[in-house]
């Protein structure tokens, strides 16, 4: 059904396989409804690689039920049945949907002026419909000709989840199927074939094997606790990105964990964004609460000093700790979490200083971007929806300026960008940087903000050269976005085989005998860490080859075999994770190596 669309159908190939799936999932809906007779009708969109539908069902679905479902569709699709659009009354449309409680709803909504999502439509609500054979869904389109048109051999349904009706955990609990669909066998299957890699590289299940970090019903949902391996990497990444950062102008700052409810009252948090706020604290007469953003706080820092046009641009940034409250059934390892860390920072400058300091922050995200491998990325510029005052803070004037001056930086720096309406902050556009990990799979990962209206709000004041107090304008910027969610991308990136520099451990000392090798292996471990290396020895009594798996698997780049040999000639047996082996090394020579491996080009 197509009640429910995320997108306009964009351009070319992207609206060609937008009909396709669009089809393919009223298809695969009439497939359903000749399985299950009373099967309740919900939503079902396409989606980027794909489309889903939910359902109201008798029983939970199978996998031998998608198999049915499947050959289903196929006999449909060879029908070659025409898909026919017809406008109807509401009248009309609660006749035909009289045993259709969720369509009825939208019905009730359409016929009152709002959209699919319940929100007041911005232009004239029409209630149409789609029919193809017998079935007929409520449905604005876009749609393919005939069934026939869907490839047989290149789709298919991948499987079921359950899915609040609405989004909404209070309401009826519904199951959707996923499905893809492509132009042919070819598509699909790479596209299967890439799915299945996905699978092998998928940060939670190498999270547990690498001992990086796990979850703990005890602690809580969404909140990951990191082991030693874990936290090593968290410091590496950071640590990388405060370097950059530093040797760039800014400068770092701390904040704390609450805030004063009354701040985030002046900023607009309180308006537009108290639904991932977690429940305020009171102690005597103030209210606390958890912060979801650093903004206001770095903000009432700025306003502890009087500023002059002089001291700006002023850069203050923070690795903070937020805290976001996502629904259960929206969390996702790593790259969905409740404790979110920040590498954010929030640019005080003038506005002439804009353009300067966009491409400030351009150059620092391109750096990180490029040694982190991340070289594929374009540039989403981020809008409001004019339509839409519940979600965004409305002050035209500010709004016009600051997309002006967004478009004006990105032009300036010949940077092309894809403009999106609603993905904007409540408070101002973004330019949000979407790159491609090996996969070819896309993420959100930098993003860099303008902001007239929270400077305002909160009284942030300079002296100008006239002498007389104005309003800073703050860009707001992340470079890897949030710890958690950029190291679930680089578990899957580099599918845990980390770079040298970037490896939580670097190499394994694995003496051959325990009881005679044992003590010159600890030897050289403590050579190699006292010169900044990270290492670890494996002394337990196991066999060589068994411990040398285990470091494999690990993904260490480095396994260092001591025996007689290598101790009689103060030397170690060097052996890479992807198992050549390179033969005896001199300690400094293996240090040397590690060390001209660890740097980084602008180091």
């Amino acid at each position: 059904m197509a009640t429910e669309i995320h997108e306009p159908a964009p351009a070319d190939e992207a609206a060609s396989l937008y009909a396709l799936r669009h089809s393919t999932a009223h298809i695969m809906a009439e497939a359903v409804t000749e399985l299950f007779p009373d099967a309740k009708l919900a939503i079902g969109p396409p989606i980027e690689d794909g489309f889903y539908y939910d359902f109201g069902l008798p029983r939970p679905l199978t996998p031998d039920d998608l198999t049915e479902i499947e050959a289903i569709m196929r006999r449909i699709m060879r029908e070659d049945h025409p898909f026919e659009y017809k406008v109807v009354s509401s009248d009309e449309a609660r006749s035909l949907f009289a045993d259709q409680p969720f369509k009825l709803e939208l019905i009730e909504g359409l016929a009152h002026g709002q959209d699919e999502y319940g929100e007041e439509s911005p232009s004239e609500t029409v209630i149409s419909t789609y029919r193809q054979d017998t079935f007929e869904d409520l449905c604005r389109g876009p749609h393919l000709e005939r069934t026939g048109q869907v490839p047989a051999d290149a789709f298919k349904l991948l499987n079921v989840a359950g899915a609040y009706w609405r989004g909404d955990e209070h309401r009826p609990m519904l199951q959707r199927i996923y499905g893809t669909a492509w132009h042919n066998s070819e598509e699909l299957e790479t596209y299967l074939r890439n799915l299945e890699l996905a699978r092998e590289r998928d940060h939670r299940r190498l999270g547990k094997e690498l001992g990086l970090f796990v979850f703990s019903p005890d602690i809580g949902s969404g909140i990951p606790l990191f082991l030693p391996k874990g936290e090593m990497l968290r410091h590496l990444m950071e640590d990388y990105v405060r370097q950059v950062q530093t040797r760039h102008g800014y400068q770092h700052v701390w904040t704390g964990h609450l805030v004063k409810r009354d701040l985030f009252e002046k900023s607009g948090h309180l308006a537009h964004y108290s639904d991932v706020m977690f429940p305020p604290m009171e102690d005597e007469n103030d209210v606390y609460l958890l912060k979801p953003m650093n903004c206001p706080s770095h903000m009432t820092l700025y306003n502890t000093q009087h500023h002059s046009y002089r001291d700006l641009p002023l850069r203050y940034c923070e690795f903070a700790t937020l805290y976001r409250y996502e629904k259960s059934g929206e969390l996702m390892g790593l790259t969905r979490v409740r404790s979110v860390t920040q590498d954010d920072c929030h640019i005080f400058c003038t506005p002439d200083q804009i353009e300067a300091e966009f491409t400030r922050a351009i150059e620092v995200i391109r750096e990180v971007m490029t040694n982190y491998g991340f070289t594929d990325y374009r540039v989403q510029l981020s809008l409001r929806d004019r339509n839409d005052t519940a979600k965004f803070v409305e002050d035209e004037d500010k709004w016009i300026r600051a997309e002006q001056a967004l478009r004006d930086a990105l032009d300036g720096l010949g940077v092309s960008y894809t403009p999106v309406a609603g993905e904007a902050a409540f408070y101002g556009p973004k330019a949000d940087f979407m790159a491609k990990d090996v996969l070819g799979r896309e993420w959100q990962l930098s993003t860099i903000q303008i902001d007239f209206i929270q400077p305002e709000r909160l009284g942030c004041e300079y002296i100008g050269e006239d002498n007389q107090p104005h309003t800073p304008v703050v860009i707001h910027r992340a470079v890897t976005g949030s710890t958690e969610r950029f190291m679930g991308v680089l578990i899957e990136h580099f599918a845990g085989a980390f770079p040298v520099w970037l490896a939580p451990v670097q190499a394994a000392v694995i003496p051959i005998s325990t009881e005679r090798h044992g003590e010159y292996a600890h030897d050289v471990a403590a050579r190699l860490k006292s010169a900044g290396l990270r290492i670890d020895v494996d002394d337990r009594n196991e066999r060589m080859q068994a411990k040398i798996r285990e470091a494999q698997l690990q993904k260490m780049p480095y396994m260092l075999v001591v025996g007689n040999k290598e101790q009689e000639a103060d030397t170690v047996a060097v052996r890479q994770r992807s198992g050549e082996d390179l033969g005896a090394m001199p300690v400094g020579d293996f240090l040397a190596r590690v060390q001209e491996e660890s740097k980084l080009p602008d180091a």
